[in-house]
Formats: structure tokens, sequence, C-alpha cells
């Protein structure tokens, strides 16, 4: 079901918290609020844990962009004609 939509699987609070998080910083990381991190901070989260969060979630939307940018992974197959 993750795959599908994490928001639909059966997952502990803390975890959709997480996910919730990630996702906002995927979309449009300008738009995290102090709110944003007091709803991982009510779900057990610290705040090394929050940047930890942070910086993987962000790393990896960093050099997913970089990979797409320069076609790392498209073969023949996958390029547009």
């Amino acid at each position: 079901m993750l795959r599908v939509d994490y928001r639909q699987a059966e997952l502990p609070a803390d975890e959709m918290a997480m996910l919730v998080y990630v996702e906002k910083i995927t979309t449009n990381a300008a738009k995290i609020t102090p709110d944003d991190h007091a709803k991982l901070r009510e779900n057990g989260f610290d705040e090394k844990a929050i940047l930890q969060i942070t910086l993987l979630a962000s790393w990896f939307n960093y050099i997913n962009r970089v990979a797409d940018a320069l076609g790392v992974g498209k073969g023949k197959a996958d390029e547009a004609p």
C-alpha cells in the first residue's frame, strides 16, 4: 500500500507523521513551518531525529533530480521519439 498511497496504509502515528512531513519537503519545502516540526515532536521525534529526517528526505530529492537531469537510468526504450 505504501507504493500506491501511504495515506491509505495502516501505519503507526509516528510513521504517518514522518511521511506527511517528508511529502511536504518533497512538494514544497518552503512551506514547512514550526507547526510541522511540532507535529513530529508530538509523535515522539526529537530535534536530532527531525534533522535526520529532513536531511535524508532532502538528499534523496536532490540526488533524484540530479539523476533525472543527467538521464541516469534511462535506456533507449525510455527515451521519447
